[in-house]
């Protein structure tokens, strides 16, 4: 076993990783070793956004793990993808930069976790942002993440948009500005048609130019080592071989909600009685390790189309793709530069509701069971995803081989409001998908057209929903008995170790977590810059 130091290692390379460690090592005098079980991420898979039809349906760069049998879900397995590579998520996602609701973080300050309002983590998100069009008071625009406006100049983002205002929805042109209430096409995290990850953003800029920071790729963290109550280094195995890392300061563990929580419960942190029953020796007793997993439910509505400006599987749609793949080469525009899902929406159900509770993604393709389901010809998609759930599951190990995945239970579904408030989002999205800016476009409705009363939508989303990809929570940040970190990151009752990724979140956010995940980060280092050497 071979042994290193530095004084931070950073577990896991995705957003909030990528972020803590891209900004700490700003201060030359300390050292940050980055350990990645993926590649580097820096490759044209990554860089095109198009390739996400690659990789969100395989195990490219994806570590594609399935739920537990969901009895929400008519006892189906979900689809759990998450990035394997540097860059982590936000390398294979659709790209949609989204914030939250002020509401979210406020709510956050409110359960005891001091620093965490929206206007004591908005400086944090300014200063990630690096956007191209938007400016003010609520938007960066020098940060190392880039946001732009698409460049796909896809037709069906205008129909979307007169679709919407015939169907009575007001249009909203900035979802992270004052009111993010409203039908509009999404900001992307891409810079000139590129895909930008958190890993473009925060380390490969800095890779073989600051000799503090280390990124080692293919090691997959097996535990976390302790002394006493103190974490001073990680167990991890590449290329085979079994090595370890001690850290001169703290180990953040950055390996998402997922994969944090199971190198704690793996290292003898969690509940002790469950560790216990697994033969793993028990270092600390901390029963909210892997509770209180959220995600996002969603409803995919799915039509056919004859237009190849629509992603498909047609003769005429192989000959536009290879027009757009040219106008790709030379311009960095087009088809090719298309997140998917170019339109979003955020309703509310109620509107007494203090935020929106339902989010829209429009996607220009017809997409079925996360694109694993290919059809021939063309088509596109509106998911519905209920933003607040009041389903919490778990996580849990397997067994005590790091190498296995754990057990994901999201339990979606499964409390009896969140399918009457879906079921309302469902009739809401109906709205717009029929007005006739859009009907216009469709020659069938692949999944609903028999689908008229409530009965048929509640059996219509035990049938089809699944994540919309934002698992959160399952170390989460508070005060009360099981929390795991405290309003500092630092994991309750030990000494040398933070959580630094979605997992903190006490409560998901109205919106997609990438850009969360990274004020997270950003955070975190100044957290960490504050701590006396």
């Amino acid at each position: 076993m071979s042994e290193a130091t530095a004084d931070y290692i950073v577990v896991g390379g995705g957003a909030g990783g990528c972020a803590v460690a891209g900004r700490l090592t700003e201060d030359p005098d300390t050292t940050v070793t980055v350990l990645e079980a993926g590649n580097d991420g820096d490759s044209w898979v990554v860089k095109t956004p198009f390739a996400v039809v690659a990789m969100l349906p395989t195990k490219l760069n994806n570590w594609a793990f399935e739920t537990l049998p969901q009895p929400g879900l008519n006892n189906r397995r979900g689809y759990q993808p998450r990035g394997k590579t540097l860059g982590g998520s936000s390398a294979i996602n659709a790209m949609v930069y989204i914030r939250g609701h002020r509401w979210d973080y406020d709510h956050w300050a409110s359960l005891g976790n001091t620093g965490w309002s929206f206007d004591e983590v908005l400086p944090y998100f300014k200063r990630s942002e690096n956007n191209a069009s938007l400016g003010g008071a609520l938007h960066g625009q020098s940060g190392p993440l880039r946001v732009s406006d698409l460049r796909s100049d896809n037709p069906f983002q205008q129909l979307y948009l007169e679709a919407a205002k015939q169907a009575g929805f007001k249009i909203n042109h900035d979802f992270n500005g004052e009111d993010q209430e409203g039908v509009g096409i999404y900001q992307v995290t891409q810079h000139e048609g590129e895909r930008w990850s958190a890993a473009r953003g925060y380390l490969h800029p800095h890779m073989g130019k600051r000799p503090n920071l280390h990124v080692e790729t293919g090691c997959h963290v097996t535990r976390i080592l302790f002394e006493g109550k103190r974490a001073v280094g990680v167990e991890f195995i590449q290329h085979g071989q079994r090595r370890s890392l001690r850290a001169r300061r703290e180990i953040l563990l950055a390996a998402g909600a997922l994969q944090t929580p199971q190198i704690l419960m793996l290292s003898g942190v969690g509940d002790g009685k469950a560790l216990q029953a697994m033969g793993i020796p028990v270092v600390h007793d901390l029963p909210g390790v892997g509770q209180n997993l959220q995600d996002h439910p969603d409803f995919v509505f799915k039509y056919r189309s004859r237009s190849t400006d629509l992603v498909g599987i047609s003769l005429g749609g192989s000959a536009h793709l290879a027009k757009e793949a040219w106008r790709y080469k030379t311009q960095r525009r087009g088809m090719i530069t298309s997140n998917a899902a170019e339109g979003g929406g955020f309703l509310k159900t109620d509107p007494g509701l203090p935020a929106p509770d339902i989010q829209l993604h429009f996607v220009m393709a017809m997409i079925d069971d996360h694109a694993r389901k290919l059809h021939l010809g063309h088509g596109y998609s509106c998911h519905v995803c209920l933003l607040r759930p009041k389903s919490i599951g778990e996580l849990s190990l397997a067994n005590t081989d790091p190498l296995a995945a754990p057990l994901i239970n999201p339990r979606f579904l499964e409390h009896p409001d969140d399918i009457e408030t879906l079921l309302k989002g469902f009739k809401l999205t109906r709205q717009l998908m029929d007005a006739p800016a859009l009907a216009s476009m469709r020659t069938s409705d692949f999944q609903t057209a028999k689908v008229k009363t409530d009965d048929d939508i509640r059996a219509a989303l035990r049938q089809y929903s699944d994540t919309v990809y934002h698992p959160v929570g399952t170390c989460k940040m508070g005060i009360d008995a099981m929390a795991v970190v405290d309003p500092e990151l630092r994991v309750h009752g030990l000494m040398g170790l933070r959580v630094v990724d979605a997992s903190i979140m006490p409560t998901l956010i109205g919106g997609n977590t990438n850009a969360p995940t990274m004020m997270i980060g950003e955070k975190a280092a100044d957290l960490l810059r504050q701590q006396p050497a």
